[in-house]
């Protein structure tokens, strides 16, 4: 259960980190994947270099920064990895509501209410998924990224 909680914190300070971000592109991962996958290729190294690290402020990460050189290859490649997906699915989830807004107009006005974005309302979103045929390219692949399908 402590492993847990420590790799928990790892991808804690991976979701700090992944404020700004670059366009999001076709493929994003998932809070529940990005655990899994730190949690296969970064347990061991956090267990032994940063078992006594504070969970808090940074401090998994701040330790497997400061341990890089003992740390495994794959848990460097897979940590970089997961950040770059995270940003993407951030990316994506801020761009979705320019992306799909001309969607959102023609196939959802009645849904709108006014002009409040749909991913904080929910009720443009859920129309878009029901319409899902009819949605552009472009709109079902930004949903489809920001991991809202």
């Amino acid at each position: 259960m402590h492993r847990l909680k420590l790799i928990a914190a790892a991808f804690a300070a991976l979701l700090a980190l992944a404020g700004t971000a670059p366009q999001a592109s076709a493929q994003t991962v998932g809070y529940a994947e990005a655990i899994r996958i730190l949690a296969q290729s970064c347990g061991k190294d956090i267990q032994t270099y940063c078992k006594n690290a504070n969970i808090g402020n940074f401090g998994i990460q701040k330790c497997l920064q400061e341990n890089a050189s003992k740390i495994s290859a794959q848990c460097k490649v897979d940590y970089v990895r997961v950040y770059d997906l995270l940003q993407k699915r951030h990316a994506a989830q801020e761009a979705v509501t320019q992306v799909c807004n001309r969607d959102a107009q023609q196939l959802c006005s009645l849904t709108q209410g006014g002009s409040v974005g749909f991913v904080q309302k929910g009720s443009i979103l859920k129309c878009l998924l029901k319409a899902q045929p009819s949605v552009g390219k472009r709109c079902n692949q930004a949903i489809t990224d920001a991991g809202y399908r």
